[in-house]
């Protein structure tokens, strides 16, 4: 379909899809890699953050859950750096080009900013503090990445919506894991304080990852059908969600 004939904005507006780099405008590829980049940086830094707490889960099972997750979200991030490889990114230097394990400090407040090029989620700078922090942190940030995986599945970019619908079940399985440690960490008083203090630090640094309410950005991304769902309705699902979650856990 030519550009006389339907202006490419209207096409994708309408559902239309694209499928090659040869036929995508500038614009939309500097939409659509940012997309990716956030997504790539996002997964290469949670992966980080929970490899480096893999030492301090309590058996054997909860290592290889939390190992299973590591090497899953590598493997995403893998997945979609290599779409971002089709767009002439160099995907052998891409993985090496941040620090991912760096974080800021715990109680920093660094809003929805992203710092010095790295494009990850700022919830992703935040520290982890000890086993029960991470699975805190991982069923919230698991609940979130479900809702916008479903959101990231739709986007008008064939190649990149295919990859996410594979990566969907396999996050929302890591949300299953750590549904299944909170239920072990909260059989004690003890650990179910530390899941309340973790779940009030946490909670909303996830929700700052769903962007601004009215986001004028949003408005240009669903021009060009990279978004479909605006912000505060994504942020509305999770927090449902969460509650959700959070009903079937003995936190009282």
């Amino acid at each position: 379909m030519s550009d006389d004939v339907m202006p490419i904005e209207d096409y994708l507006a309408q559902g239309g899809m694209l499928t090659s780099p040869d036929n995508v405008p500038a614009r939309y590829r500097g939409e659509l890699l940012r997309l990716m980049a956030s997504f790539v940086d996002s997964e290469l830094a949670g992966a980080a953050g929970f490899a480096d707490i893999i030492n301090d889960a309590p058996g054997i099972k909860e290592r290889i859950s939390a190992a299973r997750i590591v090497l899953e979200k590598t493997d995403h991030a893998g997945r979609v750096l290599e779409v971002m490889g089709s767009f002439g990114v160099d995907t052998r230097r891409y993985a090496n080009h941040h620090p991912w394990a760096a974080r800021v400090a715990r109680d920093a407040d660094i809003g929805a900013a992203r710092r010095e090029g790295d494009m990850r989620l700022s919830v992703f700078h935040y520290p982890l503090a000890g086993w029960a922090d991470a699975v805190v942190m991982n069923l919230l940030m698991g609940k979130a990445s479900v809702i916008q995986l479903n959101e990231l599945s739709r986007v008008s970019y064939q190649p990149l919506a295919d990859v996410f619908r594979i990566i969907l079940p396999r996050e929302a399985r890591h949300t299953e894991l750590a549904l299944v440690g909170l239920e072990r960490i909260a059989e004690t008083p003890e650990g179910r304080a530390e899941i309340a203090a973790s779940l009030a630090y946490w909670r909303p640094r996830v929700a700052a990852s769903f962007g601004l309410a009215g986001s004028v950005r949003y408005e240009t991304l669903s021009r060009f059908g990279l978004r479909h769902t605006p912000n505060e309705t994504l942020l509305a699902q999770w927090e449902g969600a969460v509650e959700s979650a959070l009903s079937a856990l003995p936190l009282n």
